[in-house]
């Protein structure tokens, strides 16, 4: 989900580029709830950091405990870590499901946005 509104919404002279440190494949519920946001992420997949471009990067951002916990470290990157909650692992019926990746979504989206319009990633 931070990849599509990361894209979506970054500058177009900023690269965006995601990976993870357990790839484990698309969330369908999350392509579902992007849709509802107007985005489309269903051609996105999980990769892991190995098939990024790291010369390229300037900031890495960790969005879950596991990713701030076992991301390498990267000579001269910055990193960041934004903590938030990883729907994948709630359990109940579809609608309460689907309300918490909703809930993440909007929550991954306001900082993204904020992110840009503040122009953090020009802190490098």
């Amino acid at each position: 989900m931070a990849e599509g509104f990361a894209k979506t919404i970054a500058p177009d002279d900023v690269m965006v580029f995601s990976a993870g440190i357990f790839p484990a494949g698309l969330s369908s519920r999350a392509v579902r709830v992007m849709k509802e946001a107007g985005i489309d992420i269903l051609n996105q997949y999980s990769k892991g950091i190995e098939k990024i471009p790291i010369d390229e990067i300037g900031t890495v951002i960790t969005l879950c405990s596991s990713a701030e916990k076992f991301c390498p470290t990267l000579p001269g990157k910055r990193r960041l870590h934004w903590p938030f909650f990883d729907p994948v692992g709630v359990r109940g019926d579809e609608e309460e499901v689907l309300w918490a990746f909703r809930k993440v979504r909007d929550a991954i989206k306001e900082r993204i946005e904020n992110f840009f319009k503040n122009k953090e990633y020009e802190d490098e």
